[in-house]
């Protein structure tokens, strides 16, 4: 239901006039009742039982009742993810939003962190599914260790421990010199989800360059921005984050410009048109141009 809402709603205020979501189906065939709730809620138009790569290629070029979408939003699993990018590759395939794969935190902690918080932050990520990655990064052995143990006390009493602990043999605690060295290490992997277990963590904040979301303090878990704290959790993953931020209203609108001249105008900015289209050696493009200022003259 929170993917539901952090799509449905920046759509509708977007002002898409019509909004179509797949969401797959349960065991017995039927879908979740609290996302069908957060879909009426959040004015979504059609719901269709569809999942996972079959979804993607329903809503890219159209199937039966499921109508062909201009642009594709949501996370998924890897497979998700490499059929997006298929489809927006493919000629008059729809566009996606942005590459939103398998989840990531990347958690950067000084000595003065709790590693209860830190602990409970990693597996957080860890249990949407074993291809999750979660990294800590930090310059205090002593709470590397204190984390490491306290992984392996709060999986004892998850419901989703198989899957966290696969997502965990893939996962790193990295040991850094400084702050600083942890943050060119986070800048590198562009996480989806920053944490900054820092003391002064908003004095390091203009050193993040890449990162999806990015989470203040000891009191500031990202499970708050999955769920409430007013960010969208549809974020860059796979180091997109380098180069694509996360969703938002604008995702869902296009810019179109419009320009309008009169003749003082052409007057004014023809010559420029004209020195440009010569240096490019485009007569036509000289000629359109040239020709409207010998009629205004």
């Amino acid at each position: 239901p929170s993917t539901a809402l952090m799509l449905a709603i920046p759509a509708r205020l977007a002002g898409c006039p019509e909004v179509v979501l797949c969401t797959p189906p349960r065991a017995d065939g039927t879908a979740d009742p609290a996302v069908l709730v957060a879909a009426a809620r959040a004015g979504v138009d059609r719901v269709f039982k569809l999942g996972g790569v079959q979804a993607i290629a329903a809503m890219a070029f159209g199937t039966g009742p499921v109508p062909a979408c201009d642009k594709l939003f949501g996370p998924g699993n890897a497979w998700v993810t490499e059929a997006k990018r298929q489809v927006a590759a493919m000629e008059g395939g729809p566009a996606i939003d942005l590459p939103a794969g398998p989840s990531e935190v990347l958690v950067v902690a000084d000595a003065g962190a709790n590693p209860v918080f830190v602990a409970a932050d990693l597996l957080s990520q860890a249990e949407h599914g074993p291809d999750s990655q979660v990294l800590l990064v930090t310059d205090a052995p002593a709470l590397a260790e204190a984390v490491a143990d306290e992984l392996e006390r709060q999986l004892a009493r998850l419901p989703r421990a198989g899957t966290a602990r696969a997502a965990l043999e893939s996962s790193s605690i990295i040991l850094v010199g400084s702050p600083g060295e942890a943050l060119e290490v986070s800048n590198a992997y562009a996480p989806e989800h920053l944490i900054l277990a820092l003391r002064e963590p908003r004095k390091w904040l203009p050193r993040v360059t890449a990162a999806g979301s990015v989470f203040l303090g000891d009191w500031a878990p990202e499970a708050l921005g999955d769920y409430c704290s007013g960010t969208n959790h549809v974020l860059p993953t796979s180091g997109a984050a380098r180069h694509a931020s996360g969703l938002d209203v604008s995702a869902f609108q296009v810019s179109i410009t419009v320009q309008e001249v009169d003749r003082s105008g052409l007057g004014a900015i023809g010559p420029c048109a004209i020195e440009l289209a010569r240096a490019e050696g485009l007569e036509a493009h000289l000629r359109a141009v040239a020709l409207r200022l010998g009629a205004a003259a």
